[in-house]
């Protein structure tokens, strides 16, 4: 099955997300007090996310929470659909499964609390960056700017 590959990338972002915040969270205890890792490049801060990516559009309603979901959920279902319409390379469909796997994660999050747990800050250069964000996040991304860069590029 030529879907296999994006399965597992899919499954291996969704667990490392799910895995990370819940170490990260429950027993490190990030909301208790910051966790300097490499500051001020790599901090752990808790955050509650109710909006998208890195806090933006924040909706603090039942609403809100349900069309960020949906949401979610139109746009996994749309890549896995537009990849199964056309001949992926090996390298889109890791990023596709990138992609739905990081959303996923996020969904999860929305379904148990209601928000989306955050806590990787990066800040650099003597610029204090305010937003936190998580490992889906950076899989969302990662997975869009790949599907991007290797679409069209020759089936493997």
């Amino acid at each position: 099955m030529r879907f296999r590959l994006l399965l597992w990338a899919a499954l291996a972002a969704l667990l490392i997300d799910q895995i990370s915040k819940y170490l990260v969270v429950h027993v490190m205890r990030v909301a208790e007090g910051n966790i300097d890792v490499l500051p001020p490049l790599l901090v752990f801060k808790y955050g509650e996310n109710r909006g998208i990516n890195f806090g933006l559009f924040q909706g603090n309603t039942d609403a809100a929470r349900w069309a960020l979901i949906g949401v979610s959920m139109v746009i996994a279902i749309g890549v896995l659909i537009w990849l199964m319409r056309t001949a992926p390379s090996k390298l889109m469909l890791v990023c596709g499964g990138l992609l739905i796997g990081g959303a996923l994660g996020n969904v999860v999050d929305r379904l148990l609390y209601g928000y989306v747990l955050d806590f990787l800050n990066m800040s650099c250069c003597g610029i204090n960056n305010p937003f936190v964000f998580n490992l889906a996040d950076v899989f969302i991304f990662a997975g869009a700017i790949g599907l991007v860069l290797f679409e069209g590029k020759k089936a493997s």
